[in-house]
């Protein structure tokens, strides 16, 4: 049935691009008409612009100035007709709002054809000439490429971008002006990798930074943001618009404020958030920096809105006793009760694959399913379990065993459980001493009960029953929740650095550089500035890889980006892969993908998935077929999903003689030069999943 009626009315793709033909259609039109206008007529196109949106919406901004002013100088007003005023600005304002873009959906195609006309100015000439005007001069005082001479500014068509010159050499294809439009419209433009999203951006950015209202363009990381604005500044600062870059500047400080100001500003999706925390945190409205939320279009849109969206942005301070802490203090014990369990799992991992072999009776199958089990509650992310638990059957003995341990709520997995040290529930992130722990433990000098909690409310009730003074009682109570609390941090303390040890792995989840422990984001591969792990998590780490245990934080103010991005009037974003996601984007943010089509026919081959038994296998067919495309002179990117991974095979090629660069977490200040290089011929690249590469 659905095959049938997309047959009749076409699918969601051919429906949108049929609605979207005229836009362009229109776009076409007026770029027949703007190529004959002069360099200072073209440029007086955005005055144009400008004054016609001001024009529209004059009466509203009149009225909203009045009330404004109504309010800031009558301080003895009547709430109930401060209330009445502010309920009729915000009318006012979403009506002003309104006004503005129907004006911007009205001149779209004009606007489009001006940005297109521009970029094939400075594509086709190395210098664009137009009578100089103040916002030139100001330029031309910190940009190389802009000079005066006379009452003439010469704008040169080559900048610095990203650390490397660049020289402007893209004009707007077609289907890159469906996309323009498609992102003025609020939704999310699909396009393949290559057809030019930094590009297809300038177009709406350059029409929503008309009303003066801000925009903001949200990367991934600072390299891009940093990058893309100064790559597409000249295009908008051409027309008098101002660019900014929130990665430049330092949090809370007047460029910063500045940046936000800009009628254009670049960043990324964190200093976005943090600054938004920061500002509801400031005693004075003076420094807020922040205006409000207009319009963003954001790159890389399903790593930022789904991937990251739930990890929840968090600025934190210091607590009181933060530099009362445990940790060093409980790792030796602790380094030694992983050891023993380490072992222990080793041994019986040993066991269940001798059972497990070829051949086997249904009882060594059922005896080997218990051993993984017990195996998997001891040490989860053990390397041999994994790489075990992939081969054909393993997993699904596993869960089959799990499961009929699992059954009357769980009553005989004390028999799985028993033998282990410590169990570990990787579901809800829960680890928790056995008996045999305990044992242990008392093996090692350490007293058991440190390490348990005690039953506060029967010792309460206990205390009760006794005859004591209320004051006497009062003193007892005070000292069993004094006693409790301690023996609580300390549990926590422990916990804390058996996570550390069992679940978190080095140049994994994070990396060690100069004595600090700096969290590598999963999703993007690269370092977490300033990020840290809440709740003695970090201090666990640190303890661990014996670097400096940092006092204990508290959390002052978070937000996750899902909530952050909601607050944006209009909202767009491109990427290559949002239409597998379309579903989760519409539920949450009410945002609808359109697929773009490619320029040209895609002429790259997309190969079958090659499979192999054991990582030795698949890295080694890795090497050689890096070998044979060098020997071709072809440049190479080989993606890896952690730095262990990128470490790995750099070793690899430098056995090998393979000359190559590897961008990860610990040598991304190399980036903008490995970036540049990686193009040319024979060039050999190793990179962690950054975004955007």
């Amino acid at each position: 049935m659905s095959n049938f009626l997309s047959q009749l009315f076409g699918n969601k793709s051919q429906r949108d691009l049929k609605e979207l033909k005229p836009i362009l259609q229109e776009c076409l039109v007026y770029s027949d008409k703007v190529i004959n206008l002069t360099n200072d007529e073209l440029r007086d196109k955005t005055k144009e612009f400008k004054q016609r949106i001001n024009n529209e919406i004059a009466d509203e901004e009149a009225r909203v100035n009045t009330i404004r002013q109504r309010i800031d100088t009558e301080l003895d007003m009547p709430v109930a007709e401060k209330q009445s005023l502010y309920s009729e600005l915000e009318e006012l304002e979403k009506k002003a709002y309104d006004k503005t873009q129907k004006v911007l959906n009205d001149i779209l195609p004009e606007a489009f054809a001006v940005v297109k006309e521009t970029a094939r100015r400075f594509a086709e000439n190395e210098k664009v000439e137009v009578t100089a005007n103040d916002y030139d001069k100001e330029l031309a005082a910190y940009k190389d490429n802009v000079n005066i001479v006379g009452d003439k500014a010469f704008f040169d068509n080559s900048w610095l971008a990203g650390g490397n010159r660049v020289t402007w050499d893209m004009v707007h294809y077609d289907v890159q002006l469906i996309g323009g439009a498609v992102l003025h419209q609020g939704k999310i433009s699909e396009m393949a990798t290559g057809e030019g999203k930094t590009l297809v951006a300038t177009l709406p950015i350059y029409l929503n930074a008309l009303p003066g209202k801000g925009v903001h363009v949200v990367t991934v990381n600072d390299y891009l943001a940093k990058r893309d604005s100064e790559w597409n500044s000249m295009i908008f600062e051409f027309h008098g618009l101002r660019v900014d870059c929130i990665d430049k500047h330092e949090p809370n400080s007047e460029e910063r404020r500045q940046a936000y100001n800009a009628d254009i500003t670049y960043g990324t999706n964190n200093e976005f958030g943090f600054d938004y925390l920061r500002d509801n945190m400031c005693n004075n409205t003076n420094e807020i920096v922040q205006r409000k939320h207009n319009y963003a279009i954001v790159d890389e849109v399903d790593s930022v809105l789904i991937d990251d969206a739930r990890t929840p942005l968090i600025i934190s301070g210091p607590t009181p006793k933060g530099d009362d802490q445990e940790f060093e203090r409980f790792r030796p014990v602790i380094e030694k009760l992983y050891n023993v369990q380490r072992v222990f799992v080793t041994q019986i991992l040993a066991e269940a694959k001798n059972l497990l072999k070829e051949g086997r009776t249904s009882e060594e199958e059922r005896q080997g399913g218990i051993l993984l089990l017990r195996a998997h509650h001891g040490l989860p992310k053990n390397k041999a379990l994994i790489k075990f638990l992939s081969e054909p059957g393993m997993k699904s003995l596993l869960l089959k065993t799990e499961n009929q341990f699992m059954q009357d709520q769980s009553k005989e997995m004390y028999k799985i459980d028993d033998p282990l040290y410590f169990i570990i529930d990787e579901k809800v992130n829960s680890i928790e001493l056995t008996d045999k722990g305990m044992e242990y433990l008392a093996q090692l000098g350490e007293d058991p009960k440190m390490y348990m909690l005690t039953d506060v409310g029967s010792e309460i009730a206990e205390l009760e029953k006794e005859e004591l003074t209320p004051k006497e009682k009062a003193e007892r109570k005070e000292k069993i929740l004094q006693s409790y609390a301690t023996q609580s941090d300390r549990v926590h303390t422990i916990n804390q650095l058996l996570k550390a040890y069992t679940l978190f792995e080095k140049d994994v989840e994070y990396v060690v550089v100069n004595n600090q422990v700096k969290i590598v984001d999963e999703q993007t591969g690269r370092i977490m500035e300033g990020r840290r792990y809440s709740d003695g998590l970090h201090q666990a780490i640190e303890a661990k890889e014996n670097v400096k245990v940092e006092a204990a934080t508290q959390t002052y103010a978070t937000i996750t980006l899902q909530n952050y991005f909601r607050m944006y009037k209009k909202l767009a974003g491109m990427t290559g892969t949002a239409e597998t996601e379309a579903g989760e984007l519409w539920n949450i943010y009410k945002l609808d993908v359109v697929v773009i089509p490619t320029n040209r026919p895609i002429s790259r081959l997309d190969e079958n998935d090659l499979i192999y038994k054991t990582k030795r296998e698949k890295f080694n067919a890795v090497i050689t077929e890096i070998e044979k495309l060098v020997g071709e002179g072809r440049p190479v990117l080989v993606g890896t999903t952690s730095v262990e991974t990128s470490e790995l095979l750099s070793k690899m090629l430098t056995m090998r003689k393979i000359k190559h660069n590897v961008l990860n977490a610990k040598l991304h200040k190399k980036e903008a030069d490995i970036v540049a290089e990686a193009g040319r011929a024979g060039t050999v690249t190793i990179a962690t999943n950054m975004a955007g590469r």
